[in-house]
């Protein structure tokens, strides 16, 4: 009966292993990669229902995609650039388009909101942005809502209802301190996990960090990594407060700035709270009308390259104004979501 005891004990002990987790568990020759969604190699719960991983989760692609932004001078789309209007380069390698589209495509979307104590006179005017970030958006989207004071919480997991999304925001009251950091860290390993290819992260914030316990050089690294777009609505207080305040929400504003650009997404600043509705629907504009471009990387040794998108400029009597991510990760060769 001993004997059969143990037989059983050492048949189950792989499973008991697997369950609780410990390193070692599984053989070399069990291992499943899933593409394209990563797994994460820690996922531990939390009370405030978000997933912490602990290891930035590098996605395998044959395809590096590149959404690329145009505007004239007015800061209007261009929607009417073809494939030959674009020239993509991997660092000063132009590079061949294999793949090219500009039609509208549904996007998951991590809606990063401040609920500070310093945003409690501005709390109407970004639910009013919600809904029209939402009135714009493709129905087939979804969406996941991630708010913020002292630290962040899921407010609202993935889903296709925005109504569900604008009713949990509803009962909000802001408070506390700012997480911002920590805020996008969170968005931007959740969006690991989206059903879409596209991703973007979608922030409403008067700028500012005092609660944050990640790096604001560890976010911005971690955004540089990441496939998705992120965009930022930095909203500035009066002049009238305290130097302390101005003096955060200048620094916060500079890099939510950085922060956006390296991921071919932008910052729009309003000065007046009742300007957040129109800055979010001209993002969820811009969400809409963009150019995708993809092409085969030419190495992959877990290095960064550089991109770099031209534009063909004719008809425009100035400058067009180009929007797209600054490089990307390439894997390295066998990596899957290491």
């Amino acid at each position: 009966m001993l004997g059969q005891s143990v037989l059983r004990l050492s048949l189950l002990l792989p499973f008991l292993l697997a369950l609780l987790g410990i390193p070692g568990a599984a053989q070399s020759g069990d291992d499943v990669h899933i593409v394209p969604t990563p797994r994460p190699e820690i996922s531990p719960a939390r009370e405030d229902g978000l997933e912490v991983r602990l290891k930035p989760v590098r996605v395998d692609v044959s395809l590096v995609v590149v959404p690329v932004m145009v505007t004239d001078a007015k800061g209007s789309p261009v929607t009417d650039l073809g494939r030959d209007d674009f020239q993509l380069f991997e660092g000063e390698q132009l590079q061949k388009v294999r793949y090219f589209y500009s039609e509208d495509a549904p996007i998951s979307v991590g809606l990063i909101v401040d609920m500070s104590g310093s945003m409690g006179n501005k709390i109407a005017r970004v639910r009013e942005a919600v809904d029209e970030f939402f009135n714009l958006a493709d129905p087939a989207d979804d969406y996941f809502v991630i708010t913020f004071s002292d630290r962040p919480k899921l407010l609202a997991d993935t889903t296709q209802s925005t109504d569900t999304v604008e009713a949990k925001l509803d009962q909000m009251q802001a408070k506390g301190g700012t997480a911002l950091a920590d805020a996008i860290y969170a968005g931007l390993h959740k969006l690991n996990s989206a059903f879409y290819r596209r991703k973007a992260l979608v922030i409403i914030s008067d700028g500012g960090d005092n609660s944050s316990r990640h790096s604001l050089r560890s976010v911005k690294n971690l955004a540089k990594e990441s496939d998705a777009e992120i965009y930022a609505i930095d909203v500035c207080d009066a002049p009238g407060l305290l130097l302390t305040k101005r003096l955060e929400e200048k620094f916060g504003k500079q890099w939510l700035t950085q922060v956006t650009e390296v991921t071919g997404g932008r910052t729009l600043t309003v000065d007046n709270a009742a300007k957040i509705p129109e800055a979010a629907a001209q993002v969820s504009r811009e969400l809409r009308n963009q150019y995708v471009l993809a092409f085969r990387p030419t190495s992959m040794d877990g290095g960064w390259r550089k991109l770099k998108v031209k534009v063909a400029q004719t008809g425009a009597e100035l400058p067009y104004q180009v929007y797209y991510r600054s490089g990307y990760l390439a894997r390295k060769e066998g990596e899957q979501g290491k």
